[in-house]
This record gives C-alpha cells, sequence and structure tokens, in this order.
C-alpha cells in the first residue's frame, strides 16, 4: 500500500516538475515581478535591514518576531539535505540556479507578504492573522481558492514538510555505530515528538518567543563554521566556482535530461528551501505590527536571501570546497546525502564535524518543526470559518506531534516525494493570484518610496491607493 501511495504522489511530481509547469511559473513570475518592482532587491536591501529593528506597539508581535518564525520554516534541514541533495543528483550547478531561484523569487516574497499585510485581519486577542487565503477570498473574491490553499498548507507543512524535517534529522545519526535501522528512528522520533508538543501546547506567541532565540543563533554558528571551512580549504575555491558555473551552463547535459538536470534540482530544492512564491510565509508576515505593508514586505524578501544565499550558499561550500566527490553518494535524499555533508566536515575537522551537523540539526530541525506548524492552524480556522476551539487545537495540536514520529521512522522516498508534490501545488496555486494582484503591491511600493522620498516614516492608507476592499487596518 506504501508503495502504491508513493508510486501516485510521484506521478504527480513528474507533472508538477516538467519545465512548463512549476519551474516556469515559478522563474517566469518572479522575473515579472523583479522588473515591475524595479529590481528592490538590489535597490531597497539596505532599507530592508533597517525595517527589521523597528519596534511594534505594545502586545503586538515585532516584524523580527515575524522575520523569525518565516525564517525558523525555511531555515531547517533542507539547508543541509536539501543542498546536499541538489548537489549529487543535479551536480554542483544546482547551486547556481538555487541562488538565480532566490534572487527572482525575493520580488515573489516581497509582493505575497506585501498582500497579506494590506488584507490582514484582526484577531480576538489584539493581535493580526492572515495569508493568501486571505487576499484569495477578499481580493480575488474566491474563498473556495483560499480554502484549497489552506488544505494544501496543512498537508504541505504539518504533514510533508514536517515528517521530512523528523526524517532527515534521524538520519544524521546512522553515521555513528550505535544507530540501529529498527529502534534509533523511534527513540528520536519519541523525543522530537515530546519536545515538539511541549512547545505548541504553550500556543503562538510562545513559538515567536522560541524561533525569536534559536533561529539567529542557529544561523550565525552555522555559517561561522562554514568560513571556517572556506579559510582553511581556499586554495580550493577557484576549482569549486568553476565546477558550479561549468555545471550549470552546461545546457547539453541538461536539456538531455531535465528532470534530472542541475536546474530542475536548483528549482525543486531552491523551492523546498526559500519557499518563495509557495504563500507560505505570508501567514506569519500577516501577524506582524507595522506601519506600512511594504515594510513587512521587505523583510520577507530579506529572509528567502537569509536562507539561500547565506544558509544554503554555506552548506555548498563547506561540501565542495572540501573536494569530497559527491558523485560517491548516489541516493536522492537521507542517510546518503547526511553522509555527504558530514564527510565533508570530517575531512577538515575529524570527528568533530559528523557531531556538528548533528548539533546543526537538531537546531535546523526543531525551529523548522515549529515555524511549519506555526501556519497550519490559522488555514484551518479559515476552513472552518470560525475560531477553532480549545479542544480542536489540542487534538491538532497532537495529531501534528504524532506525524513527526511517523515521519523520523517512515521511508525517504516517501516523505520527500510527499514534500515535493505538496510545495508544487501550492505554487501553481499562489504564484497565479498574487501576479493577478500584483497591481496592490506596487501601489503600496510605490506609495511607501514617496514618502520616504519626502523624509517620513512611511505610514499606509488604503485611500491613497485607492483600495476599493474595506481592510481591517488600514482605513
Amino acid at each position: 500500500m506504501i508503495n502504491g501511495i508513493d508510486q501516485g504522489v510521484l506521478a504527480v511530481s513528474n507533472i508538477l516538475y516538467q519545465p512548463w509547469f512549476v519551474p516556469l511559473i515559478l522563474i517566469a513570475g518572479g522575473i515579472y515581478l523583479t522588473f515591475r518592482c524595479g529590481f528592490m532587491q538590489i535597490g531597497m536591501f539596505k532599507e530592508a535591514c533597517k525595517v527589521i529593528t523597528e519596534k511594534p506597539h505594545e502586545g503586538g508581535v515585532s516584524s523580527f518576531g515575524a522575520l523569525m518564525v518565516s525564517t525558523a520554516s525555511r531555515v531547517g534541514t533542507g539547508n543541509i539535505i536539501g543542498v546536499a541533495t541538489a548537489i549529487i543528483c543535479g551536480g554542483p550547478g544546482a547551486i547556481f540556479w538555487m541562488w538565480i531561484t532566490a534572487f527572482f523569487g525575493g520580488a515573489s516574497a516581497f509582493v505575497e507578504s506585501t498582500l497579506a499585510q494590506i488584507f490582514k485581519k484582526k484577531d480576538d486577542d489584539g493581535t493580526s492573522k492572515g495569508g493568501p487565503a486571505f487576499y484569495m477570498r477578499d481580493a480575488l473574491g474566491q474563498r473556495w481558492l483560499g480554502v484549497i490553499f489552506s488544505i494544501l498548507i496543512i498537508f504541505t507543512y504539518m504533514v510533508g514538510y514536517n515528517m521530512l524535517a523528523a526524517y532527515n534529522f534521524q538520519s544524521t545519526f546512522k553515521t555513528y555505530d550505535f544507530y540501529n535501522e529498527s529502534s534509533t528512528p523511534v527513540i528520536i522520533g519519541v523525543i522530537l515528538a515530546i519536545l515538539f508538543g511541549a512547545v505548541v501546547l504553550g500556543g503562538a506567541k510562545r513559538l515567536i518567543k522560541v524561533t525569536e532565540v534559536l533561529v539567529p543563533v542557529m544561523g550565525i554558528m552555522y555559517v561561522l563554521v562554514s568560513l571556517i571551512v572556506l579559510a582553511i580549504n581556499i586554495s580550493n575555491l577557484g576549482h569549486m566556482f568553476g565546477m558550479i558555473f561549468a555545471s550549470a551552463f552546461d545546457f547539453k547535459a541538461i536539456f538531455g535530461g531535465f528532470a534530472g538536470s542541475c536546474i530542475m534540482y536548483g528549482v525543486k530544492r531552491g523551492l523546498y528551501s526559500n519557499e518563495a512564491g509557495m504563500g507560505s510565509a505570508p501567514n506569519a508576515a500577516a501577524r506582524a505590527d507595522v506601519s506600512h505593508p511594504a515594510k513587512q514586505g521587505m523583510v520577507q524578501m530579506l529572509s528567502v536571501f537569509i536562507d539561500t544565499l547565506l544558509i544554503c550558499t554555506a552548506t555548498a561550500f563547506m561540501c565542495m570546497s572540501t573536494m569530497t566527490d559527491a558523485s560517491a553518494y548516489n541516493l536522492e535524499s537521507g542517510p546518503e546525502a547526511a553522509s555527504y555533508v558530514q564527510d565533508s566536515l570530517a575531512s577538515v575537522f575529524g570527528g568533530f564535524g559528523p557531531t556538528f551537523i548533528v548539533i546543526a540539526m537538531a537546531f535546523f530541525a526543531f525551529t523548522t518543526l515549529i515555524g511549519n506548524y506555526s501556519y497550519c492552524e490559522g488555514c484551518y480556522e479559515f476552513i472552518i470559518n470560525r475560531e477553532a476551539t480549545k479542544k480542536e487545537l489540542i487534538v491538532m495540536r497532537i495529531i501534528a506531534s504524532l506525524l513527526i514520529f511517523v515521519g523520523a521512522v517512515a521511508t525517504a522516498g516517501l516523505v520527500c516525494d510527499i514534500a515535493d508534490m505538496m510545495q508544487g501545488l501550492m505554487v501553481v496555486t499562489n504564484v497565479p493570484s498574487i501576479l493577478i494582484l500584483s497591481g496592490v503591491a506596487l501601489k503600496c511600493l510605490d506609495d511607501y518610496r514617496r514618502q520616504k522620498a519626502q523624509g517620513l516614516n512611511p505610514v499606509f492608507k488604503a485611500s491613497s491607493i485607492q483600495l476599493k476592499q474595506k481592510t481591517d487596518h488600514w482605513n
């Protein structure tokens, strides 16, 4: 039965990741929005860094807090296992196409998160909620589409991504002699599920507080180690960059087998890592208390760069600068991908290398599990069109904890294929929506730039862009 499910999931994924489907929608959409936004990824980068430090009103969620929740989801096991998988299966050139996906995806991230801010709703506790489901309902007038998207988010994050994160974490222990195929995944799965349950049962505010602390710590630690590895292997950097660009532009190999090419793995694993255009981060962005929607749009653009151009690149450079032979690892994910990263660091640090990856994966996996789940409760409430009862939320959190255990003991192929399929379905639902609504976000950006040019701290009013729909926050 499991094999039958996996074959069905794989069949859908194979359709989604044809060059004319998800890759075209994702990259073409990102390029289109980049030009319409005037290459804001470059021009507004410094401004985005300033916005992060702004403080919210009393009791509100800070821009930084919302950034850390979305970054907790983005920066996760995919930054280690996903990058290693891309290099093993797609070649070094996959890293270049991950960079391209991230750069143009920054514009998509800005538009979707700005829209989430504009159409966010006031919650009963004084905070805000929102996301793609809300702008699909309130701006497009298609609640049914918002319901479908909410279902996709729950299945992608609570099922696909969290199961995959749990599996990826336990796979890093395979390098140790004590690892037992039957018992070790069970033990790790139980521990992860209990720790996760203890946090999520504390509610959304606890999720944000935990991620605000753990995400910066793990990110800085990981980048510092990567810089040490690069310094030790500085003589190999020229050859490393040569491999990346030679592979990235080997079009004969790319179009000879697109499904296994560096472009496909760069797009697929880049999307798994930075999530730009998927519509996940806007759910966190809508919670931020800011004076202008464009501010949080810029912050979420920055989150894409933190994820791919910083953390993913750190993994890629750590592996490739050591000249560890990626072709010796021939499985798409799981233990082989984890071993590639661990062996690369072992060549520099000895026994500490694999241990550091286990520690990093522990941080990455735990914050990923928390960040992923934070999107799901709001989507559930959107589906049922009312506030969830305390009993319903407890049941949902228990189910989420159990799924983490299931992911730890599942097979690599199934959890990876489910994640790929669900993220592809999110893209084909969300990107067309933000392209249709992009004019609203662009007017918002123009309003922000106009106020900044006047020396003001931008404050948004819906009337300033002639917005037809009523909003809870900007009238």
